[in-house]
């Protein structure tokens, strides 16, 4: 008698348990299809920023999310004012504070620029994403013109943008500052230091990790298209991640999330991982 698949105990089983799968697959597609439906979209880092209906955006990677890996160590420029090539801000009195765009300890002059707001949390990689309450960030960066305070000619004569902050109990700082330029040769970026204690940061000691954050594309195209960063706009268009000498090898742990338009400032949040 010729062999008839459909009436076949295996072939039967094999059709069920096909049919089983699929009946699965396309449960698990409708499931995802609607969890999309209530995701916000986030854009990337690389230009996928979300329209808001304010005229501002919302991108780069969750700087609020559960990961806490070791943020890379990177090099602190040679504008760190940190004692360690020239001025030393970390002494001064008044270095402790949120607001960094004034200048402080008898020098006087503020930075100019779209408002950012720049949270940083930081997390103990060893022990399970806990936060490191007590722990101090002393954080600098270039004004929208691209000059470093103290050093940069034009500004030798300021300090802003630079001071020091220690977290709080949830292990968070927080700083009130302005966007930064794109200067030539450079990815938009934000230099920090992570020092054990306050008493550390304000003496230079103690520090455990000198990184650096990127900014996202999406953010920044937005804020050069405002007066007072007409440089910027060239300059970026001549430079990419990869081809910065800092973040060419990658920057998943280095771009915050960016909420925000030009007209109201923007909040930038990192999650920053160290060995506490």
């Amino acid at each position: 008698m010729a062999h008839d698949p459909d009436h076949d105990d295996f072939g039967g089983l094999a059709r069920d348990l096909k049919a089983t799968i699929e009946r699965g697959r396309r449960r698990d597609f409708l499931k995802w299809i609607a969890g999309a439906s209530l995701v916000p979209l986030v854009g990337g880092c690389l230009g996928d920023g979300e329209s808001l209906a304010d005229g501002g955006t919302s991108t780069g990677t969750d700087g609020a999310g559960d990961s806490c890996a070791a943020i890379p160590t990177e090099t602190g420029g040679p504008y760190p004012a940190d004692g360690t090539n020239g001025p030393n801000v970390l002494t001064t009195s008044g270095v402790v504070r949120s607001d960094i765009t004034t200048s402080f300890g008898g020098l006087s002059g503020t930075a100019a620029g779209v408002p950012l707001t720049i949270k940083l949390n930081l997390l103990d990689t060893n022990l399970g994403c806990a936060p490191l309450a007590g722990y101090a960030v002393y954080l600098w960066h270039c004004d929208r013109s691209g000059l470093y305070s103290l050093y940069s000619a034009g500004a030798t004569t300021v300090n802003y943008l630079r001071g020091i902050q220690e977290a709080d109990a949830n292990g968070q700082v927080t700083f009130q500052s302005i966007f930064p330029a794109c200067y030539s040769g450079r990815w938009p970026h934000i230099h920090f230091e992570i020092f054990e204690s306050l008493d550390g940061a304000t003496s230079g000691t103690g520090k455990i990790r000198t990184s650096q954050l990127a900014l996202p594309q999406v953010a920044c195209e937005a804020v050069y298209a405002t007066s007072g960063y007409s440089a910027s706009v060239g300059n970026l268009a001549r430079v990419t991640l990869a081809s910065d000498n800092v973040f060419g090898d990658g920057t998943s742990l280095q771009i915050p999330s960016v909420a925000g338009s030009t007209s109201t400032g923007y909040v930038a949040t990192l999650n920053v991982g160290v060995a506490g």
